[in-house]
């Protein structure tokens, strides 16, 4: 028989940074054997992605420029769960409309990834759109968003490009080979309203 779980008592919390996008906070994590150890953990809004696929399974990607690695990247269209009260679904509509200029008939969960649970509660849900229309890019301002490309790329090129080292992006290489190999079984896709134990709901908790 196995002992009882631990189940990581936090002994104390003290807030370090708080910002736009992000926090930083300290927990004082009671370890199993008692001793108390400090993990800074980066408290997250959560966040959607698209993966957006034509008639001919297509994938719709963007190069947009992304200061943390002072380049270029190949991704989903995507954003920020940072509007209060939004569906997660709402809003992966609103950023496949804003970043690419498409609306989709079909929708279904993807994926959901924690990409760096090692010191962040992120939680990205992503979605497969299908059954997609042009209704056209509005007027981004002068933000990164400005400057993306647009691009369609058929499916065995994603796959290419994700095992190359072409597309780094964690989210995108994950779901680009979800979506591969969803294509033989599209029956696995998870209603827009599954459940998303992970969702990030601290950081909300923040705004004014």
């Amino acid at each position: 028989m196995n002992p009882p779980r631990h189940d990581f008592p936090v002994d104390g919390s003290s807030e370090i940074y708080a910002g736009r996008v992000m926090a930083l906070r300290s927990d004082r994590v009671v370890m199993p054997g008692g001793r108390v150890a400090t993990r800074e953990i980066v408290e997250h809004p959560g966040a959607v992605a698209v993966a957006a696929l034509d008639a001919d399974d297509r994938l719709m990607m963007i190069h947009q420029y992304r200061h943390a690695v002072r380049r270029r990247l190949w991704e989903l269209p995507a954003g920020l769960l940072d509007v209060a009260g939004e569906d997660p679904l709402r809003t992966a509509q609103r950023e496949l409309a804003e970043e690419a200029g498409l609306a989709a008939d079909e929708w279904s969960v993807l994926l959901d990834i924690v990409p760096s649970p090692g010191f962040s509660d992120e939680s990205i849900r992503v979605y497969l759109a299908r059954g997609i229309t042009e209704v056209g890019r509005p007027d981004l301002g002068d933000d990164e968003e400005a400057d993306l490309t647009l691009r369609w790329v058929s499916m065995p090129v994603a796959v290419r490009m994700a095992l190359a080292g072409t597309i780094v992006n964690a989210t995108t290489v994950s779901a680009v080979l979800a979506a591969h190999v969803l294509a033989g079984a599209p029956a696995a896709a998870r209603p827009t309203d599954a459940p998303w134990p992970d969702r990030p709901t601290r950081f909300a908790t923040r705004r004014p």
